[in-house]
């Protein structure tokens, strides 16, 4: 299936063709083909082992290739030596499964720490770029509070204003709703929508999760056994005919309907 919306014009801000990947004698990737363009959200979803996680560490130079080439905007990866991976990895942030916050530090000091590491901000300047950060997700009254003493939404908030603190070009999010209440979940939704709309950047999210997969797309890929199998708007992908995408579709209804009704 291919994408025919207006997107399509747009230039490529992820490219992935013929990917492949083995650990050992495990073949995890075997030919991705994906293309994301710049200022869209394209929504990865598949089932766990699939190889999702295995792609976006391709992505940020995590893994090499053992075929096929990964660009990320205008680059290709396997050209960049150290130096060159920083840079590119300057223009990304990612929100993690778990948020990855440093439990001592506020939130305050969890936002401010990439500007402390890569920049040579004044305190001044890093004390204006980390309030209007927090002011984003809505949690500037929550500052000088640690990460133990917040929700899970407003952790995944804070670690959202955190991967935004850079003003990358791309975000990258990994499983972003795993576990949480569907509130929560919502929450972290409107966080993505806010990458799109505060920064322009181009998104790229590794879900299971189908309600929020349709909700925040512009694209949807659906992985099955190492290959991106297809890609589609979201109503293109709600009317699939591709054996893969159905199977998948049903499995997460099925699992939806025995999970048990909320009082």
């Amino acid at each position: 299936m291919s994408d025919t919306s207006g997107e399509s014009a747009r230039r490529p801000m992820i490219e992935v063709q013929g990917l492949h990947k083995s650990f050992g004698e495990q073949e995890i990737l075997r030919g991705v083909d994906l293309v994301v363009e710049e200022g869209t959200t394209c929504v990865l979803m598949g089932v766990s082992g699939s190889g999702k996680t295995v792609l976006m560490k391709h992505l940020v130079g995590l893994l090499e290739p053992d075929r096929g080439t990964v660009r990320v905007d205008g680059a290709d990866l396997a050209t960049l030596d150290e130096a060159g991976l920083d840079a590119l990895r300057r223009k990304q942030g990612i929100l993690f499964q778990a948020n990855a916050l440093f439990d001592s530090l506020t939130v305050f000091d969890n936002v401010a720490f990439p500007l402390r590491q890569r920049t040579k901000m004044s305190e001044a300047e890093i004390q204006e770029a980390v309030r209007k950060s927090l002011g984003v997700v809505g949690l500037t009254h929550a500052a000088q509070r640690f990460p133990g003493e917040l929700s899970g939404g407003m952790q995944k908030r804070v670690g959202f204003a955190r991967a935004a603190i850079l003003q990358p070009k791309i975000l990258l999010y990994d499983d972003p709703t795993a576990g949480l209440d569907p509130l929560t979940t919502a929450s972290v939704n409107e966080v993505i929508f806010t990458g799109k709309q505060q920064l322009g950047a181009t998104s790229l999210v590794i879900t299971p999760d189908v309600a929020s997969a349709f909700r925040v797309a512009d694209k949807l890929a659906l992985m099955h056994e190492g290959r991106v199998v297809a890609t589609g708007k979201p109503e293109e992908i709600r009317r699939s005919e591709h054996p893969a995408v159905k199977a998948f579709l049903h499995s997460w209804l099925q699992r939806q309907s025995q999970r048990p009704q909320r009082s």
